[in-house]
């Protein structure tokens, strides 16, 4: 009996595993999505880590604020990618390395751009 006939039947009792097999999601989830979702996630957060100070750093350039990011925030920040840098240099992991790369030469040129304007 398929679900369409399950569900035209007055008498039939509807249960969730009918529809849904979570032993078959439970496998997916342990086989296939782990290793892709670890590595999406962790691009994600080093993209988030580098975006702290952008929107500081932007308002200081364009003159709404004078008010600069804490220094300890700015370090801490740039402590925590460093490390995640060499990290991934030491798992040879390129996107990683691109990532970060480029993540440190736009804050560099941002901070630059405001203290020499």
């Amino acid at each position: 009996m398929n679900i369409l006939d399950k569900l035209r039947d007055p008498n039939h009792k509807f249960y969730v595993s009918d529809v849904i097999n979570i032993q078959k999601i439970s496998e997916f989830c342990r086989t296939k999505l782990t290793a892709a979702t670890a590595e999406t996630i962790a691009w994600i957060g080093l993209i988030l880590i580098h975006a702290a100070t952008v929107p500081t750093l932007l308002a200081v350039m364009s003159g709404l604020t004078e008010k600069m990011p804490p220094v300890d925030l700015v370090l801490f920040v740039w402590a925590g990618l460093s490390l995640f840098f060499v990290r991934a240099a030491i798992l040879k992991d390129m996107v990683m390395v691109i990532t970060i790369g480029f993540g440190f030469v736009v804050h560099a040129v941002m901070l630059a751009l405001i203290t020499f304007k």
